[in-house]
C-alpha cells in the first residue's frame, strides 16, 4: 500500500481536525495538492480534506470541538476548519449537475469515486486516510510516478467543464511534468482544439496561472508546446520563446523570476491582458526598455537597484546570446546603493528653474562617467 508521511501531517492541529471530521459519521481524507507533493517530496503547503460529510455537519462537529470554521465557499460544499493556527480546507464530495467552462453547478455526494472523476488530472485525485495511507480511484500513482500529467477521462470533456484547465495543464507539467518525456499527447491535441474557450476566462484568471507557470524551475518546455498548440498566442499575443530557455540556463541560482521571464517572451499590453498590478507591470515594462538601452549596467544598479540591474544583464545574454561579462557583479555593485553628491541647494541661486535641472544633470552625467568617484567639491569647483 502507498503511503504518505509527513510532520504536517500527523501534527495534533490536524488529527483534531480529523477527529471532528469523524464525529459526523464519516471519514475524512487528505486530498490533491497535499498527497501529490507528499508522494513527490515537495513542500506541502496548503491542506484540503474532502469527506462524505455535508458542510453544516463538517461545521458543528467542527464548532463543538472548539474550532474555529469559516465558510469560504459553502454554496460549494468548502468550509475551512482553522485548528492550530493552520487551515484546513475540507469540501464535501460533489458531481457536476452543469457546467458552463468557467463555473460549475454541483451536487454534494458520497462518493470518492464521483468526486475524483469531476477533477483535472489523475495526479490532483489521489485521497490519503489520516494515516497517509493513499486510495487513487482513477489511476493518478502511476501517472505521478512517470511524471505525467494526464486529464482524468476525456481530455476534451475536462476542458470543457472549465477552460482554465487548458493553462493548468501546461503549469503542471512545467512544476511536476518529466519534461524528457514530453507533455501528455492526448492532452496537448484536446488543449489546442479547445483554444477558442480561453476567451471565456478573466484576465486575473490568466494572470494568475501564468505567473504560476513562468515561477516553475524551468518553464521553456511547457511555453514552447504553448506556442506549438496555438495557445500562447492566445494569452501572450506577440511573444517571442527563443531566448526563455537560454534565460532559464544563465539564471543559474538566481531562482525563478516572473517578470524578468515575462520581459524575455516580450508579448503586448500584459497589463489588461493578465490584470497585472501597476508594480509587476511597471517592472516588465523597465526591463524591456533597459535591455535595448545603452546604459551600463552600474548606471542601471544606481537608478534602479542591483536586482534590476541583474535581470537587465541576464535578460541581454540570453535575447543577444551573449555571455555574461566577466565583471558584470562587479559593475553592478558598484552601482548599487551611490548616492550623487549635489543637491539642488548647492547649485542655488546660481542656477534656477530649467537651468537648475539641465545643471544637475549635467554633474550627474560627469559623476556617472567617472565610475561614481568624483566627489562633490571636485563637481562644483
Amino acid at each position: 500500500m502507498t503511503t504518505i508521511t509527513g510532520d504536517w501531517l500527523l501534527a495534533p492541529a490536524t488529527q483534531a481536525v480529523f477527529d471532528a471530521v469523524e464525529a459526523t459519521g464519516h471519514q475524512g481524507y487528505f486530498v490533491g495538492g497535499c498527497v501529490r507533493n507528499a508522494l513527490l517530496d515537495e513542500p506541502v503547503a496548503d491542506i484540503d480534506m474532502a469527506t462524505a460529510a455535508t458542510p453544516d455537519a463538517v461545521s458543528a462537529a467542527a464548532e463543538d470541538a472548539g474550532l474555529k470554521v469559516v465558510p469560504t465557499g459553502i454554496e460549494h460544499g468548502t468550509v475551512t476548519v482553522v485548528s492550530g493556527g493552520v487551515p484546513h480546507e475540507i469540501t464535501t464530495f460533489r458531481r457536476d449537475v452543469e457546467t458552463d467552462g468557467r463555473h460549475a453547478d454541483v451536487a454534494f455526494s458520497t462518493s470518492m469515486e464521483e468526486d475524483a472523476a469531476r477533477r483535472d488530472f489523475t495526479m490532483n485525485a489521489l485521497y490519503a486516510d489520516r494515516t497517509g495511507a493513499v486510495t487513487d480511484p482513477v489511476g493518478g500513482l502511476p501517472d505521478l510516478d512517470a511524471r505525467r500529467v494526464r486529464f482524468i477521462g476525456d481530455a476534451e470533456a475536462r476542458i470543457a467543464e472549465d477552460y482554465l484547465r487548458i493553462l493548468r495543464f501546461f503549469r503542471f507539467h512545467a512544476w511536476y511534468g518529466d519534461v524528457s518525456k514530453g507533455l501528455d499527447a492526448d492532452g496537448l491535441a484536446a488543449c489546442a482544439a479547445a483554444a477558442d474557450g480561453l476567451e471565456k476566462l478573466s484576465a486575473e484568471r490568466i494572470g494568475a496561472e501564468m505567473t504560476k507557470l513562468l515561477n516553475a524551475r524551468d518553464p521553456s518546455p511547457a511555453v514552447a508546446a504553448m506556442a506549438q498548440a496555438g495557445i500562447l498566442a492566445r494569452v501572450m499575443p506577440g511573444a517571442d520563446t527563443k531566448a526563455l530557455p537560454i534565460l532559464v540556463q544563465i539564471e543559474d541560482g538566481q531562482g525563478p523570476n516572473m517578470a524578468r521571464r515575462a520581459a524575455c517572451l516580450g508579448g503586448e499590453d500584459l497589463k489588461e491582458r493578465w490584470r497585472l498590478s501597476n508594480a509587476v507591470a511597471t517592472k516588465i515594462a523597465l526591463l524591456r526598455d533597459l535591455v535595448g538601452a545603452d546604459t551600463g549596467l552600474s548606471e542601471i544598479a544606481y537608478r534602479h537597484g542591483a536586482d534590476t540591474a541583474r535581470d537587465v544583464a541576464l535578460l541581454r545574454g540570453a535575447l543577444f546570446e551573449q555571455p555574461l561579462a566577466e565583471g558584470m557583479q562587479r559593475e553592478i555593485t558598484a552601482g548599487a546603493g551611490v548616492v550623487f553628491p549635489v543637491k539642488a541647494v548647492d547649485l542655488m541661486p546660481d542656477f534656477e528653474g530649467p537651468a537648475l535641472g539641465a545643471k544637475l544633470k549635467e554633474l550627474e552625467t560627469r559623476w556617472i562617467a567617472s565610475g561614481f568617484t568624483l566627489t562633490k567639491a571636485e563637481l562644483l569647483g
